[in-house]
């Protein structure tokens, strides 16, 4: 039996396939597969959901220092126990030192993580366009953008230019 990413993955690319490969939204094709008969919408647990609304606010909680830095209050760590994952919110400033050890490090591996992904998915790319489109150039040393980002977060709000000059995304 497939699993609920495989069903989700099966019903996007029947979604796909039917729309033409054209970029659209996960709803709009979630939508379809239920009026398709390939998903059910899911039963909701309101505990689930509250939880889950709790966790995106801890994660977007920002605030100021007394040097002007702005840092984020709340901090995860994932912890797996008996097969089940929990997470643990832990306050910068009062969570214990090897909670806070913990979610850095694992916010580092996420990161890490997901540049060897976006490596592996540019080579991808590159090796299926080969010949027909420019490479995509990729840089993952980042010592200039967060120095770059740091500075124009250190300006006062009216000068700041809105971003770093190289192009966000793989090309620079």
């Amino acid at each position: 039996m497939a699993t609920k990413h495989e069903r989700l993955q099966q019903a996007w690319h029947r979604y796909d396939g039917d729309q033409g490969h054209q970029p659209t939204s996960a709803r709009q094709a979630a939508e379809w597969a239920v009026a398709e008969g390939l998903l059910e919408l899911p039963q909701i647990d309101p505990y689930d959901v509250l939880a889950g609304d709790m966790a995106d606010a801890l994660r977007a909680e920002i605030q100021t220092d007394d040097k002007g830095r702005r840092y984020r209050v709340n901090h995860a760590v994932r912890v797996t126990k008996g097969g089940v994952q929990y997470t643990f919110w832990g306050a910068l400033g009062f969570a214990p030192y090897s909670h806070m050890q913990r979610a850095f490090a694992q916010r580092r591996d996420q990161i890490v993580g997901d540049c060897v992904q976006l490596k592996t998915d540019v080579e991808v790319y590159n090796d299926m366009n080969r010949g027909k489109q420019p490479e995509i150039q990729l840089i993952l040393n980042f010592e200039e953008d967060v120095a770059e980002r740091q500075h124009i977060e250190n300006l006062p709000k009216k000068k700041r230019s809105g971003g770093n000059k190289r192009d966000k995304g793989a090309a620079a």
